[in-house]
């Protein structure tokens, strides 16, 4: 747990569960549960014993974005704190993906907002029959500016477009149709997602770390220097291996 009990952290093996615990709000995104939450994933990312990471909610919900009760005192006559609270919030959303050691978010109930951007930031997603996803900031006269990026990367321009400009929620099974989740379960999303940060972690760290750097480099690059990325990788995979006698 963390000190101020805002992340409750449990390694099983090799792998590091990394729950958001504020089941009362939802897991509501407040400064202090979003700094806990970036300072809890670089942990996990240095722990040398760990190889993958599970990310959680505690309670009922996944989470719920951004806690809007801390808006009254992010106004323009505080823009010190609200560039603060940016920065935060962006190095988060990227965190997932900056990490080497791969992520998987276990989802249940409301992933909103900012909530719903940390799920698909992750590196695959398992969600309950229970999920709401969606980003309704519109609705509340706010725009989903830092979490715009992973949503068209990871939907295409045309659905991200309607998603944050109608506000619409999606369940489960349109989620997972849509490419958002990876694995939809009727129960606990933990155990699934357990199974699948097991997997990872019994591979080759310096493989996985590898893999994981080139996927999304690749995702970026034009075609002729993604390939090259790749040749460089090929070049380096064969040091993985140690040679048979």
């Amino acid at each position: 747990m963390s000190e101020d009990g805002l992340i409750l952290i449990v390694d099983r093996g090799q792998v590091r569960i990394v729950t958001m615990n504020r089941p009362d709000k939802l897991n509501a995104l407040n400064t202090a549960l979003t700094q806990a939450l970036l300072d809890a994933l670089t942990d996990a990312d240095r722990a040398v014993h760990i190889g993958a990471v599970v990310l959680a909610g505690a309670g009922r919900a996944f989470c719920a974005g951004a806690d809007l009760a801390e808006f009254s005192t992010l106004t323009p006559a505080q823009s010190g704190a609200v560039e603060a609270r940016a920065d935060l919030t962006c190095r988060l959303q990227m965190a997932m993906q900056k990490l080497g050691k791969p992520v998987v978010a276990a989802v249940q109930g409301a992933a909103i907002g900012g909530g719903a951007g940390l799920a698909i930031g992750c590196d695959m997603v398992v969600a309950a029959q229970s999920l709401k996803f969606g980003y309704p900031e519109l609705r509340h006269s706010i725009v989903p500016a830092l979490v715009m990026t992973g949503l068209v990367r990871a939907l295409g321009r045309k659905q991200a477009f309607e998603m944050v400009s109608l506000g619409r929620l999606v369940g489960a099974d349109e989620a997972h149709a849509m490419g958002l989740v990876n694995r939809v379960v009727d129960e606990d999303p933990l155990t699934a997602a357990i199974e699948i940060a097991e997997t990872w972690a019994s591979f080759e760290p310096r493989a996985m770390r590898a893999v994981k750097s080139l996927f999304y480099r690749v995702e970026e690059l034009p075609t002729e220097a993604a390939m090259m990325a790749g040749r460089d990788v090929n070049a380096l995979m064969r040091s993985f291996r140690e040679p048979k006698p």
